[in-house]
């Protein structure tokens, strides 16, 4: 089973969540991995003027996803910052080129799952994983979120990420606050969630298909 990681990263929080969440999904046996970036559409030297160079080129050893990665992947987990309540642009324009894999069905019956980051606890995470939601519903996919079985998302006890839909970090205002333990933990815990459907359901995804068609 091939399971793909597609994520975007300004400052480098949704890289991180992004390789704890094939970190979980890796801990399944039979499940092949791979973390995609979209590309970058900001220049160079705002990247530079907005300290996020660094991160940039953190993200950059990640190969650009191609479109046709995404339509053989058996399952998708998406990764994107908040952006007032939706995804970020660069998330948005790549999803934007997929209809060559919506018109071909090629995402019909595969799991997908979001996870996000915000600057504050009520930055818009649940909204913009509600939203991204939207998208991969029209192209025909499982929506696979973070069930309370992982128990960290009701802590009281620390300023944390994490919701029912998705896998969060609270990242803060000056961008410095990296994903807690606590928050990577619930990445993880989303990428093996989404890996073990997967696996579960890839092998009844073809007779299905027969059946629609």
């Amino acid at each position: 089973m091939k399971l793909l990681v597609v994520f975007y990263s300004m400052y480098g929080h949704i890289l991180k969540m992004a390789e704890a969440e094939a970190a979980g999904a890796n801990s399944v046996d039979g499940v092949e991995v791979s973390i995609r970036r979209v590309p970058e559409t900001v220049p160079e030297e705002v990247l530079k003027k907005a300290g996020a160079w660094e991160a940039h080129q953190a993200c950059s050893l990640y190969s650009e996803c191609l479109l046709d990665e995404l339509g053989e992947a058996d399952g998708v987990i998406f990764g994107t910052p908040t952006r007032y309540g939706m995804m970020a642009a660069q998330m948005r324009q790549f999803l934007d080129t997929s209809g060559s894999i919506w018109a071909a069905r090629k995402l019909t019956g595969k799991v997908g799952g979001v996870f996000t980051s915000s600057n504050n606890q009520h930055g818009g995470q649940e909204a913009t994983i509600l939203s991204f939601h939207t998208t991969l519903l029209h192209h025909g996919m499982i929506i696979a979120g973070l069930p309370y079985n992982f128990a960290g998302q009701t802590r009281f006890d620390e300023v944390t990420g994490c919701s029912p839909y998705g896998a969060s970090t609270v990242v803060g205002h000056d961008n410095k606050h990296m994903p807690t333990d606590n928050e990577l933990d619930g990445a993880r815990y989303q990428g093996r969630y989404v890996a073990l459907l997967t696996k579960t359901l890839a092998p009844a995804r073809a007779a299905m298909m027969k059946e629609m068609k």
